[in-house]
C-alpha cells in the first residue's frame, strides 16, 4: 500500500471502495463498475472523484478475483495523482458485507495507524469534497456516521400479500448514501465480530455498526450523489458528465511517410498487406500518428515528436498504439474525455475500404472509445503530388475533446 504524506489533509484517512459486485440490474455484458461513463470505466470515474475530494487519502479497492483484467484496464486510465493514492486491491467476498470486511482486513495489515475509514460504493461517481469533508468530520465527532437524504415520497410498509400495514413518519426517515464513515478500529472490530457470529446479510456498514452496539449519526447527504444501478442511470450520469465538461476543444493532425522496402503498411494499428512498406523511425503508422497529433493539439500539449523524439532509440520500430494511448491518457489525466476522432488516409494504394471496419475497431480499442466515436475515411489525390505518384502516404485527422473549465 502507498502511505500518503502526513502533510496532506487526509493523510490518516483511507477510503475502501466496494467494487466486487456483479451489478446485474444495470445490464451489459460486464459488471457495471467497468462499463464506460464519460469515456472511462465507472470505477475509474469514482476513484478520480474520491482522490480529488480527499487529497492524501489512501484508496483501498475491493474487487472480484474474476475481474482482475477488467480492474487492471480500468486503473490504467487513472491520473498520476489517483494512481499514487491506490493500494493493492483486496479480493471481494460473496456479499457486500464480506467484501468490506476483506478491505478492512487489508487496511489493518498494511496501514494499521489509519484513524478514519470511509466506505464508498464504486458506482457513486459524483461524490465531492464537501460531502467527504463532512463524512470525515462526522466520524471524528461520533465514531460512526452516514450521509442521509430526506425522502420526498411517502413510504408504505406492506405484508406478503401486498397490503399496507404501516405508514412510517417521513420526517424521521432518511435514504442512506455512501461514503459511510467510521473510526477505523470501531468498524473493523464490528465487522470482525459480526463475521465471527455468523451474521452475513447486513446490507450496509451502518447496519454492521448498529449490530455491534455503536450509535450511528446521520449527517446531511447530497441529492446529487447518485448511485448507478439501472441502465437509465447511466444515461443520466453521462448527461451530467458532459455538462461538467463545457470546454470543447478541436485539434488537427497531419503526417506523411515515404514508401520503402516491405510487404505491408500500418493503418490505425492494423497491418495491411502491400507491395511496399513505409519508412519511419517507429512503425510508420501514418494514420495513428495524425490522430495522436490531433489529440495533443486539442489539449495544447506539443506534438508527437516532443513526446516521442525520433532521435530516441526507444521508439525505433515501436508500435504506434503506444503513442495513441499516451495521448488519450493525457486527455483523461486532465479530467477530460474524447468525444470523437476522424482520420483520412490519402494514397493511391493500398485500398483502405476493405480494412476500414477493422481499423475503426482497433482505434476504438486503443483509445478506449465506443466505435461510433471513431471515423476513418480514405481518398486519392487524383494522381497529383507525391501521393499521386505513389511515392508515399499521407493522413490527416481531427479530434474533439471535452475538458473541465480551469479554476482561477
Amino acid at each position: 500500500m502507498n502511505a500518503q504524506s502526513k502533510s496532506q489533509p487526509f493523510a490518516n484517512v483511507a477510503i475502501v471502495v466496494v467494487a466486487a459486485g456483479r451489478g446485474l440490474r444495470a445490464g451489459g455484458v460486464i459488471p457495471k463498475q467497468y462499463q464506460p461513463l464519460g469515456g472511462r470505466p465507472l470505477l475509474a470515474a469514482t476513484i478520480e472523484a474520491l482522490v480529488a475530494a480527499a487529497p492524501g487519502a489512501t484508496i483501498v479497492p475491493v474487487v472480484a478475483a474474476d475481474d482482475h483484467d477488467l480492474y487492471v484496464a480500468a486503473v490504467r486510465l487513472l491520473s498520476p495523482n489517483a494512481t499514487a493514492a491506490m493500494a493493492t486491491p483486496a479480493s471481494g467476498g460473496e456479499t457486500r458485507q464480506a467484501s468490506v470486511k476483506a478491505g478492512l482486513r487489508a487496511l489493518a495489515d498494511a496501514l494499521p495507524d489509519t484513524e478514519i475509514v470511509l466506505i464508498h460504493d464504486g458506482a457513486r461517481p459524483f461524490v465531492d469534497g464537501t460531502l467527504v469533508a463532512a463524512a470525515v468530520a462526522a466520524a471524528r465527532a461520533h465514531g460512526a456516521a452516514v450521509p442521509g437524504v430526506p425522502l420526498a415520497d411517502t413510504i408504505k410498509q406492506i405484508n406478503e400479500a401486498g397490503v399496507v400495514v404501516a405508514t412510517p413518519a417521513r420526517k424521521s426517515l432518511r435514504a442512506a448514501q455512501t461514503p459511510q464513515s467510521f473510526q477505523f478500529r470501531l468498524i473493523h472490530d464490528a465487522h470482525t465480530r459480526a463475521a465471527a457470529a455468523g451474521v452475513k446479510d447486513l446490507t450496509d456498514d451502518a447496519a454492521v455498526a448498529e449490530w455491534a452496539g455503536a450509535p450511528v449519526h446521520i449527517f446531511p447527504g447530497d441529492p446529487g450523489n447518485m448511485k448507478i444501478t439501472e441502465p437509465a442511470d447511466f444515461a443520466r450520469a453521462e448527461a451530467r458528465v458532459i455538462a461538467d465538461l463545457p470546454d470543447i476543444r478541436t485539434g488537427q493532425g497531419f503526417d506523411v511517410h515515404a514508401f520503402g522496402p516491405g510487404d505491408h503498411v500500418w493503418f490505425g494499428g492494423v497491418r495491411v498487406p502491400h507491395d511496399q512498406g513505409l519508412e519511419g523511425h517507429s512503425d510508420a503508422d501514418v494514420l495513428a500518428h495524425a490522430i495522436t497529433d490531433a489529440l495533443l493539439g486539442a489539449i495544447a500539449d506539443g506534438d508527437i515528436g516532443s513526446h516521442f523524439p525520433p532521435s530516441d532509440p526507444r521508439w525505433k520500430g515501436a508500435s504506434s498504439d503506444i503513442f495513441l494511448r499516451h495521448a488519450a491518457d493525457l486527455v483523461r489525466a486532465r479530467g477530460g474525455l474524447i468525444a470523437h476522432v476522424d482520420g483520412t488516409v490519402i494514397c493511391e494504394a493500398p485500398k483502405v475500404g476493405p480494412h476500414r471496419d477493422a481499423i475503426r475497431a482497433r482505434l476504438a480499442e486503443i483509445l478506449d472509445l465506443d466505435l461510433d466515436r471513431v471515423a476513418v475515411k480514405a481518398t486519392t489525390s487524383e494522381r497529383l503530388g507525391f501521393a499521386g505518384r505513389r511515392e508515399g502516404i499521407a493522413a490527416m485527422a481531427s479530434a474533439t475533446v471535452r475538458l473541465p473549465l480551469k479554476s482561477h
